[in-house]
């Protein structure tokens, strides 16, 4: 029946009066109709709606998602649209003129939409009223709570290796700095409270300033370190000091041998006869002195070891004779020099002076465990040691790396919320406790310039020196702090790519800034000023396995030698131990309630990271792109997505 012939026989009933049940019975089931019939179409409609408002609110969440740095681009678009479509499809609901309409803010921060559709009317159509228009207002934002964040990254040697156009670092610096941006875009406008913490690590981690810092007794004074030490002798011998009082003697005087001048005429007076000549001649000059006299010396050691020093003074003499020649008949006055040197001689005569000089010299190095004086070292002054070449002295500065407390060389290690860290004594595996007096609960210094390697635990003496042993020393780590984005990209550009991996120094190293219960929870547990929860969370990054090198300085010493962590100083039990201590620290961590985000960045998703990781909370990424994917989906998870009523 149509609705015109309905509405065309209520009105006959109406204005005929004759027989009154059967009329009234009638429009009794008519309106009995109308009831039901628009009780069932609202049914349908109900339902209807609930679908298109779930399918709103799904599609929005997916885009939201899917936004990116590019802010909600077509992807984010088309990602919230098949959410849709996936979630609402008209043929099942036998609804038709579907549409579906989202929009973002700049950042894409907030998302809003709006659904519609087209009911037909089942019932409802008996009476004029062909469908029913639904329609779904939606909106997802991210609404980040207070967040404490710890950034446990692996930042050894291969990080340096070639990514295409960068390295693997420079791909986690990039990621990083997007990471921050997304959560700090989520942030503005709320009071939230966002802190961030780092863990750069390799063979060890940089704490050693924030563990000073918090408390200077927390670090020993005194360790042991593979090292060497300089062997002495001590040589005695008799050293030259100079010449005693010189003893002077003299010589017998000489003459050199005479030597006379050509004989030269004296005058022209002419004599009759030799006795008038000889009586006219002047009388001869003796011999005097003819000139300044010259001195030599001459310095010598006698076969006794004394010092003679010869001194020769030489005077030239002179004497003049006279004579008379006969010069044809008559005689003539003449004369001729005679000359001569007259030596003079003295000799100084000193014993030698001899001091007995006793000296202490190196004589070899002894390679062994030295314990050292670490009390200077540990507040970051230059301490002194014998460790130079040949024993000279070396200047050192602690850099801040550290070796761990004491620990157990225990082949089965494992935490349960129970019993807590098994076995007991392993001191290093416990994320919480405080060092006491007692110097094996005490961190030491890495001290980086006194290690040496050997390949033997006995000693060894050597006069040959060698290197220090291979060691590294990364970034320091920072404790939680809230950051502005020029801090947090200034500290990601400073991580620098060196050493081999510990995971279990990293994640322990993570757990120790986090816990609400450790040497840190002061920082930890400082009350957000909004007054609201904090949800803690470590992310950590590293994109090889788990490969210890028992040569290597590290935080357990050099392993062959200490044998800290194994017993024979394999690397075969070097890294199954490392591996169960990574997850029982992994355990510690999460049940404190701390959420870990695990990413194997080129290396895949090892059997350790899947372990360590909270449920749905692991990654692999291949490439720089995949490495900021999942560094964004841990954002935006970190960001506690959400839909806005």
């Amino acid at each position: 029946m149509s609705a015109y012939r309905a509405k065309a026989l209520l009105h006959t009933l109406l204005r005929d009066e004759s027989g009154n049940v059967l009329p009234i019975a009638v429009a009794g089931i008519i309106v009995m109709s109308a009831i039901v019939g628009g009780g069932v179409d609202l049914s349908r409609g109900y339902k209807v709606q609930n679908r298109l408002q779930n399918a709103c609110d799904s599609a929005v969440l997916a885009g939201r998602k899917a936004v990116t740095t590019n802010g909600y681009d077509s992807t984010a678009k088309a990602q919230a649209q098949t959410y849709f479509d996936i979630n609402f499809d008209p043929a099942q609901q036998g609804t038709t003129h579907t549409t579906f309409l989202s929009e973002g803010d700049t950042a894409g921060n907030s998302i809003g939409g709006q659904a519609s559709t087209r009911m037909p009317m089942l019932m409802m159509q008996l009476f004029g009223v062909e469908d029913m228009t639904l329609r779904a207002n939606c909106a997802s934002t991210m609404g980040v709570g207070n967040s404490d964040i710890t950034m446990v990254l692996d930042v050894t040697g291969s990080m340096g290796t070639s990514l295409g156009t960068g390295t693997r670092l420079s791909a986690l610096k990039t990621a990083m700095k997007n990471f921050y941006t997304t959560v700090d875009t989520a942030v503005q406008g709320s009071n939230a409270r966002v802190r961030y913490s780092f863990v750069p690590f390799s063979t060890t981690v940089n704490t050693g300033r924030l563990l000073y810092d918090l408390d200077p007794d927390y670090i020993t004074d005194h360790w042991t370190i593979q090292s060497r030490a300089p062997i002495t002798k001590t040589i005695t011998s008799q050293v030259f000091n100079g010449w005693d009082t010189a003893v002077v003697t003299s010589a017998p005087s000489d003459y050199t041998s005479q030597a006379n001048s050509s004989t030269s005429q004296y005058s022209s007076t002419n004599y009759t006869s030799l006795n008038s000549c000889n009586s006219a001649r002047p009388a001869d000059v003796p011999w005097a002195n003819n000139g300044s006299a010259t001195t030599s010396t001459t310095t010598i050691t006698n076969g006794a070891g004394q010092q003679v020093v010869t001194r020769v003074t030489r005077q030239p003499q002179r004497m003049t004779t006279y004579i008379c020649q006969r010069s044809g008949s008559r005689y003539r006055v003449f004369y001729y020099y005679s000359n001569r040197t007259f030596n003079s001689y003295s000799y100084e005569t000193s014993d030698p002076i001899y001091t007995t000089v006793t000296s202490v010299v190196f004589d070899r190095w002894e390679y062994k465990p030295v314990q050292y004086d670490t009390s200077t070292l540990k507040t970051f002054q230059p301490v002194v040691t014998q460790t130079g070449s040949n024993g000279t002295n070396v200047t050192s500065t602690w850099e801040g790396c550290i070796e761990e407390r004491q620990t157990s060389a225990a082949s089965s290690i494992s935490y349960s919320v129970l019993n807590g860290m098994n076995p007991s004594d392993a001191l290093d595996l416990d994320i919480d406790s405080a060092p006491t007096s007692d110097e094996s609960t005490k961190w030491a210094p890495l001290w980086r310039q006194v290690a040496y390697n050997r390949n033997t635990t006995n000693v060894v003496s050597s006069t040959t020196n060698s290197n220090t042993a291979t060691s590294y020393c990364v970034p320091a780590a920072k404790v939680l702090q809230t950051m502005e984005q020029s801090q947090f990209n200034s500290y990601a550009d400073s991580l620098t790519a060196q050493g081999n991996t510990y995971l279990d120094i990293g994640m322990l190293w993570g757990a120790r800034l986090s816990s609400p219960d450790g040497i840190f929870q002061d920082t930890v547990n400082a009350e957000p000023a909004n007054g609201g929860n904090v949800t803690r969370h470590i992310i950590f990054m590293t994109d090889g396995l788990l490969e210890p090198a028992n040569t290597t300085y590290q935080s357990y010493g050099i392993e062959f030698l200490d044998r800290r962590v194994t017993s024979d100083g394999s690397l075969s039990q070097a890294t199954s131990r490392h591996s169960l201590r990574f997850r029982a620290i992994c355990d510690a961590a999460k049940a404190k309630g701390i959420r870990v985000w695990a990413i194997g960045f080129t290396s895949g998703l090892t059997s350790d990271l899947a372990y360590c990781a909270s449920p749905n909370s692991s990654f692999t990424a291949n490439t720089a792109t995949e490495l900021n994917s999942a560094f964004q989906t841990i954002a935006k998870q970190v960001g506690e997505l959400r839909v806005l009523s």
